[in-house]
């Protein structure tokens, strides 16, 4: 293990979200991320109903590191739902700009929202293939 491995500027910059969220619009709960000790994963607890389907659990965000390899360079995730789901993602902040695509990056399923100046909200919806999807905001509480 390399003594000089830093979390990427990628996952750094996803710092923002640090804290606890109210979600309202298409999906109504909590979720509150917190970064685990050492700074090289985001968690996020997730305790969410859409359409009165419940979505609790865990996701893990970093840089994929296999066992003597180098990090990769995409932010990725995985989802464990308490309904025994997982669900992959890649995470993408630019400036203001926050995408998070299911599966791979590029995915025609995805998430694109956008912080206020202050960063206590983000405002965004996912988008689905062939149409659908639905309209959230994210209130730092």
């Amino acid at each position: 293990m390399s003594e000089n491995y830093q979390p990427s500027a990628g996952l750094k910059a996803l710092d923002r979200l640090v804290g606890t969220w109210k979600i309202t619009g298409g999906a109504e709960g909590t979720v509150r991320y917190e970064w685990m000790p050492g700074g090289f994963f985001l968690l996020q607890h997730v305790d969410l109903s859409q359409s009165g389907d419940s979505a609790t659990g865990l996701e893990v965000i970093g840089n994929l590191r296999p066992f003597g390899e180098p990090a990769g360079t995409e932010v990725v995730s995985r989802f464990y739902g308490t309904s025994g789901d997982t669900l992959d993602y890649v995470y993408e902040l630019i400036g203001d700009e926050l995408t998070i695509w299911c599966g791979a990056k590029g995915s025609p399923a995805y998430y694109r929202g956008t912080f206020s100046a202050d960063g206590n909200t983000a405002t965004g919806g996912w988008v689905y293939p062939g149409g659908g999807g639905y309209e959230t905001t994210m209130t730092r509480i």
